[in-house]
């Protein structure tokens, strides 16, 4: 083996880089969207079911772990995300006996189930809810009420504050039964819980004890920063929130981005209760054992703010706060350096004994391949898979399913039909969650029903899983063996060096000490260019192509001279030293 040598390089330490022994360490996560995914009754509907049917699947690909969008019962307002008994399964994705062959199906087949766990609202059909309406002693205080504001001018009652919900318009709405405004930061049929009561506290505690108990490995919990607001007792009112006084980016006043939110997010008291449930959740594996469960935790904050998820320094908190980071702020337009600033801020900025975690797509944003470029789908997945630490794929990513054109009259993603037909598409979910695209059968082998609930992709017929497992070359194909690439020592456990040689091209080594150096280029430009890769690495004369994207000039295997690698446009390519 020849020694690893460094020119220039940004050289990042072992730290989080995956060295540990549990389950999870530079783990493979696979998000299913279970109302998209399969639909194993004739429904038009993903169920779970469909989930256990394709575990399999996930298995061969070589995934950890499945996280699993809501599932819960609900009147689907927010398709999930208005949770009206945290308890029980939706009947339309099945029962809880499906549930529990889900699990056990998972568990036969050596694949972890991780569970949506949304804690900071219910749906208005909640009992707790109706009971909180009712004044019930027992709920009165399980969400945020207020009695408004009185109007100097008018004499009108109004809301208590200019808060504005995450899918436009104010957050208060006005119960005319209890006759008081209820908080709601998203959809008004979506009530805030109140984490001030500690009654709230503990019946979320109890949830998540509930899923446990039912075999689950651990929970992605939503919406983090929205857990907590001001405190009320600090101030007579809830004060306004100051405006961003942008009106070039934000020009409508009814839009979350009008105003400042620093009363309604990140407030401390957030950190601590995903402590809490940090603590919850190895306090259950060590009085029930077996493998220790896993907390993921999206958040849409500062930098600094997602850092905090992991611990401070005395109580830990996620073991994987989403790396948002580098999804918010990375596009097809960024250069080779943004890329590599992203990736040594976040691994720098991490505290010790954790681990580095990428997102590059998720339900909530338009498909990487949509947003990246079809041309670069098997580039993104290089970067994903050959970066240390944990690896979150969305559903479909893996074939480079791209958005799928939904018309106004189609669309049921909320913040979109709270707008109009000229402005809806931007702010729609819906192209990103439409139903996986299996085969070239009808409607892509997602249903046997004649219609789906949201419309299949135009491109079905040549783009689905089973067309790439079958072709000796596609997106799906290098997924697979990049997954397998992953679990060698070097990505493991070795060092990454990494830099941008010009507004194109990113190069970067992974090697362990007494293991292969594997160096990966990605150009991201649209000309070819001619790199001497031994100017940067012990290659010596020869080393071979492990993995490369479907419009390189390289096949796998192809042993090449690396003082002449030719990096095709918009290319990614893996190769090893040759002993």
């Amino acid at each position: 083996m020849r020694p690893h040598t460094v020119v220039a390089l940004v050289v990042i330490s072992l730290i989080g880089l995956g060295q540990g022994s549990e389950w999870y360490d530079s783990g493979n996560y696979y998000q299913i969207y279970p109302r998209s995914f399969r639909d194993s009754d004739g429904d038009g509907i993903g169920d779970l079911n469909g989930v256990t049917e394709k575990l399999q699947y996930l298995k061969d690909i070589g995934f950890t772990a499945t996280w699993l969008s809501p599932i819960f019962k609900s009147p689907m307002v927010d398709f999930g995300y208005d949770i009206a008994d945290f308890y029980t399964i939706h009947p339309e994705y099945g029962t809880m006996e499906d549930f529990e062959r889900l699990i056990a199906k998972a568990k036969e087949v050596g694949i972890k189930i991780i569970l949506d766990f949304v804690p900071n609202h219910t749906s208005d059909q909640s009992e707790w809810f109706t009971k909180s309406v009712d004044s019930d002693p027992d709920y009165k205080d399980f969400y945020i009420w207020h009695d408004g504001k009185i109007n100097e001018e008018t004499g009108e009652r109004e809301p208590p504050s200019n808060w504005i919900s995450e899918f436009r318009y104010s957050a208060w709405q006005w119960n005319d039964v209890r006759e008081q405004y209820y908080l709601h930061q998203f959809e008004y049929r979506q009530p805030d819980l109140n984490y001030r009561n500690p009654a709230v506290v503990n019946e979320m505690k109890n949830v998540i004890r509930f899923w446990l108990a039912k075999g689950v490995s651990g929970f992605r919990i939503d919406a983090i920063p929205y857990l907590f607001e001001v405190d009320l007792d600090r101030y007579n009112q809830y004060p306004d929130e100051p405006l961003t006084n942008d009106t070039e980016a934000c020009p409508d006043p009814d839009d979350h981005c009008y105003t400042q939110h620093i009363y309604t997010q990140d407030q401390p008291e957030t950190l601590d209760m995903v402590y809490q449930w940090r603590t919850l959740v190895d306090e259950f594996q060590e009085e029930y054992g077996g493998d220790k469960r896993l907390l993921m935790t999206e958040a849409y904050t500062s930098f600094d703010n997602m850092i905090k998820y992991y611990g401070d320094g005395v109580r830990n908190g996620s073991h994987i706060p989403f790396n948002f980071d580098f999804l918010s702020n990375i596009n097809n337009a960024s250069k080779a350096g943004d890329y590599v600033e992203h990736i040594e801020k976040w691994i720098n900025s991490m505290p010790e004994g954790v681990y580095a975690n990428w997102v590059l797509g998720n339900h909530d944003n338009k498909r990487v391949a949509s947003r990246f470029g079809v041309q670069r789908t098997d580039l993104i997945n290089i970067l994903l898979q050959t970066l240390p630490g944990h690896a979150v794929t969305y559903n479909g990513e893996e074939l480079g399913m791209t958005d799928v054109w939904i018309s106004w009259e189609d669309t049921v993603d909320p913040p979109a039909c709270n707008t109009d037909p000229d402005s809806y598409y931007d702010r729609s979910r819906d192209p990103a969650r439409t139903p996986y695209q299996w085969d070239a059968s009808s409607l892509t082998g997602f249903t046997s029903a004649d219609h789906t609930w949201l419309p299949v992709a135009e491109d079905y017929k040549t783009n689905n899983a089973l067309q790439q497992l079958r072709a000796p070359r596609s997106h799906l194909q290098i997924f697979k063996k990049l997954v397998r690439l992953r679990k060698e020592t070097s990505f493991r456990q070795g060092a990454l060096s990494i830099q941008a040689l010009d507004d194109d091209v990113i190069i970067y080594s992974r090697q362990k000490e007494g293991s292969d150096l594997y160096v990966v280029v990605l150009n991201l430009g649209d000309s070819s260019k001619t790199i001497d890769l031994t100017k940067y690495y012990s290659l010596g004369s020869e080393a071979e192509i492990i993995t490369t994207s479907l419009n390189s000039q390289y096949i796998d295997g192809e042993i090449i001279n690396p003082s002449s690698f030719i990096a095709n446009a918009y290319v990614g390519t893996v190769l090893v030293a040759v002993n």
